[in-house]
């Protein structure tokens, strides 16, 4: 067997996550299982209008992940084909929940083959009791006053509340 240059089993976990929330958690908390390490990567985009900025989604999850070993937090504004060469990493690893992630996650997985050859995407399917559940509709309940609380950190729950300034739990 020969030595990959890509030995240790890092991947690396790109989002907006704009929050983090417990669907997130769960794919972090078991894909340390099966990576040395993970990279979050908070990515810029700017076709998505973001409620937190960058440094409070870095800010947030750091927070959240602090006391799981091997999970690290990062952010960047380029390729993520770029970021992986940089890091030496050739393993991104993507949540999926409903069959409606299907087709965009795979579009994205051909786009980053087709960037560089050596990437590899691993898919981990979300948590049933998170199936349902992402950052954009928690944010649209939130908004006009529904409750999300236990779809989110705890900590990430309130600094939702405050960016929407309505105090409800």
């Amino acid at each position: 067997m020969t030595q990959d240059k890509f030995a240790t089993k890092t991947a690396v976990y790109p989002g907006s996550f704009d929050p983090i929330t417990n669907g997130h958690v769960d794919i972090i908390k078991r894909g340390i299982r099966i990576f040395d390490e993970i990279i979050i990567l908070v990515a810029y985009n700017s076709s998505k209008s973001s409620l937190f900025t960058v440094e409070e989604r870095v800010a947030m999850i750091r927070e959240e992940v602090k006391d799981i070993e091997g999970v690290r937090v990062d952010s960047y504004s380029g390729l993520l084909v770029d970021y992986l060469k940089k890091e030496g990493v050739n393993v991104i690893m993507r949540g999926m929940r409903a069959l409606s992630d299907f087709e965009y996650e795979f579009q994205m997985t051909l786009m980053n083959r087709r960037q560089s050859r050596e990437v590899e995407t691993v898919f981990l399917m979300s948590g049933f009791k998170w199936f349902y559940t992402g950052s954009q509709i928690i944010k649209q309940v939130a908004s006009i006053g529904g409750s999300v609380k236990g779809l989110l950190p705890d900590k990430v729950h309130k600094k939702l509340l405050a960016k929407f300034n309505n105090g409800r739990k």
